[in-house]
């Protein structure tokens, strides 16, 4: 029977290393890219998941407004990947 428990505390410790490098950091990450989405303001520079890069100029609750290349495209904020620092 001690072979079971030895099982049973290995599957533990492998649940507790994919916790640390995996789960963690990226829910991390994604606390850190909501933070930003929300802290948008006008005239900050930001690239989408698409790529495309732009100056916001308006921001609502679920929306942004950017500008590229005297383009103003409205996107929502959930594909704003960085912002860009100045």
């Amino acid at each position: 029977m001690s072979g079971g428990g030895g099982s049973l505390i290995m599957m533990l410790l492998v649940f507790v290393i994919m916790y640390f490098f995996m789960i963690r950091p990226q829910a991390k990450k994604q606390k850190e890219l909501k933070k930003l989405r929300e802290s948008l303001k006008p005239g900050d520079k930001v690239v989408t998941l698409g790529g495309v890069h732009g100056k916001v100029l308006e921001v609502s609750d679920s929306t942004i407004l950017l500008s590229s290349d005297g383009t103003k495209i409205r996107f929502d904020k959930a594909a704003i990947s960085h912002q860009i620092a100045d």
